[in-house]
């Protein structure tokens, strides 16, 4: 089990939100025209002068996306001062994305002075709407004793409610834990679980650790096809453990073993994570 430890990334500490829920300027098309007053048309470019017209009348969505065009500099100078105002104003309507990016803002200091207290504030409200990387969030300030108590039973409450929500950061850190004993009671077939969960979204550090387990057979039986399968895949994204894991476990197959482990990595590349394995 050394082996593994030393060959795996430490739990993810990294803070899910942000681009992908912020409104971009091309996303503002989406935007009802009716609560405008323009009538039934088809969706259309709405200006920046139109957005912020929406967006001061207390248009939740035009809040949401003026502000995600500031954070970004799309359209406008970048500004987090102003990004913070209007996705404070929309996260004041309870919209739960603008509460995700408000939490991640008041965690990183970003248009605010830096307040943990007020970053899981918000991911709480974002979490009771279901936001799973909201929960994901919480969760990792617990691991770190971020603003609370560290608490591992509380990290991990949380890390399990993302996880089940298909958080893949948050299916990762649970397998994870769940191969190493971390902050869970040690459990290869809930590693291997999760570990797959979060794999077949693509996440490089599950992929690698799914080599792993199948090529020291942890939870399953040993497999050095189905490990470089896996290894490669992790690698394919430029994790740099996991290429040197697929070239030792190359080095120990047969040449023809070798080309169908490829043969499925790329079969499996092709369906977007989809049935993969043998």
């Amino acid at each position: 089990m050394r082996q593994v430890g030393q060959s795996l990334i430490s739990i993810s500490g990294a803070v899910v939100v942000c681009a992908a829920l912020l409104f971009t300027t091309a996303q503002a098309q989406s935007l009802d025209d009716g609560k405008a007053g323009r009538g039934n048309v088809e969706s259309e470019a709405v200006s920046l002068a139109e957005t912020r017209r929406l967006a001061e009348q207390g248009d939740v969505d035009a809040q949401v996306s003026l502000g995600g065009m500031y954070y970004l500099g799309q359209g406008v100078p970048q500004s987090y001062s102003e990004a913070f105002k209007w996705m404070h104003k929309a996260a004041e309507q309870e919209d739960a994305k603008a509460e995700v990016v408000l939490g991640y803002m008041y965690e990183k200091g970003e248009g605010t002075p830096k307040s943990y207290p007020d970053a899981l504030k918000w991911y709480h409200r974002a979490a009771d709407q279901g936001r799973a990387e909201a929960q994901f969030n919480i969760a990792r300030m617990y691991y770190l004793g971020q603003g609370v108590p560290q608490s591992y039973p509380d990290a991990l409450k949380w890390y399990r409610k993302a996880a089940e929500l298909g958080e893949v950061n948050a299916q990762y850190n649970l397998g994870y834990s769940y191969l190493l004993g971390e902050i869970t009671p040690q459990s290869y077939p809930d590693a291997l679980k999760w570990l797959e969960k979060s794999a077949q979204q693509g996440q490089e550090n599950a992929q690698f650790a799914l080599g792993a387990m199948y090529q020291f057979g942890l939870g399953t039986p040993q497999k050095y096809i189905l490990a470089h399968m896996w290894y490669n895949l992790s690698a394919s994204q430029s994790n740099k453990g996991a290429l040197e894991a697929r070239n030792d476990i190359a080095s120990q197959m047969t040449p023809e073993s070798v080309i169908k482990a490829q043969e499925l990595a790329a079969k499996c590349l092709a369906q977007e994570y989809r049935n993969c394995g043998e």
